[in-house]
């Protein structure tokens, strides 16, 4: 099966997203254009990945629109299915849906959100049990009202997010794929096992894995190292865990790296291009994907 090879929008000097290297993504033969959800509001530069995606599909025709990911908790499931539906009509049904819990409860856009600090996995199932129906424009009964979306639109894919065992069984209840991220080709391939263990116990068909990570190609040693101290004193990865997790070099080792995945279970990869030129560093990716399809 042929992998899929997305990337994330990169953020501008003003802090707003670059929509012209979504064409740019588009031209250099990319399956996906993917915007993160970080919404902090403590000043931290960040855009509604909706309403980005809305603007790069005005500027792109075949490229799939990706969130990466929306962070389900923050919203009411009637607004994301009501901006859904838009934005599938909008590009033509080119919308991935990558759904998660978010990371960052307890920030000042959580708290004036009004998004809870527990329960996020209970109102995430709820969003997504009710979410397609939405969507397709069914009479759907969301907190006792029977709501009624149009103009209906195709369920777009949905990628359920999250590297945990949780995640895991969400994404066999819920999704069409499962997306954890920050995971290295050894680790991918036994959770990819117990992802089928999971959904044999719930008598379901195995989802289809989307990673997604970040890339520092062509970059100096330096710049890999900056990513890893980053993991280690804000994620709080080990100094050996966070080595393992940057994809680095040039095409061939990209694509190696790529072709690990793949073997993993991976039927997608998404990254984010840190440090260094994004345009070089997008068209080193869009080159390691051909070759991985060459040697295919």
């Amino acid at each position: 099966m042929r992998m899929r090879i997305s990337a994330t929008l990169p953020v501008g000097d003003a802090g707003v997203p670059d929509l012209a290297m979504a064409q740019h993504l588009e031209d250099l033969g990319f399956d996906g254009v993917s915007v993160p959800d970080l919404l902090f509001g403590d000043g931290t530069p960040g855009a509604d990945p909706l309403t980005v995606l809305a603007a790069a599909a005005g500027r792109t025709n075949r490229i799939s629109l990706e969130t990466g990911v929306l962070s389900l908790p923050l919203r009411a499931v009637a607004l994301v299915a009501a901006q859904v539906q838009a934005l599938q009509h909008l590009s033509g049904g080119r919308v991935v849906l990558g759904t998660g819990l978010g990371g960052f409860p307890g920030s000042p856009f959580w708290r004036a959100a009004g998004a809870p600090l527990s329960e996020r996995g209970r109102r995430a199932d709820d969003v997504l049990a009710t979410l397609p129906g939405l969507v397709r424009g069914e009479p759907t009964d969301v907190d006792g009202d029977v709501v009624t979306l149009t103009p209906a639109a195709a369920v777009p894919p949905i990628l359920v997010g999250g590297n945990s065992e949780a995640a895991m069984r969400r994404a066999v209840l819920h999704g069409d794929g499962w997306a954890p991220s920050l995971i290295a080709p050894a680790e991918l391939a036994a959770r990819a096992e117990r992802l089928r263990e999971i959904a044999a116990e719930l008598g379901r068909p195995a989802p289809g894995i989307s990673v997604s990570g970040h890339g520092v190609l062509n970059g100096s040693a330096a710049a890999v190292q900056a990513f890893v101290d980053n993991l280690v004193g804000v994620h709080g990865f080990s100094e050996e865990e966070a080595a393992r997790l940057p994809v680095t070099g040039g095409p061939d080792r990209v694509a190696e790296r790529l072709a690990a995945y793949a073997d993993a279970g991976a039927r997608s990869v998404t990254l984010s291009l840190d440090g260094g030129s994004w345009p070089a560093q997008a068209e080193t990716l869009a080159e390691a994907a051909s070759r991985l399809r060459a040697g295919g």
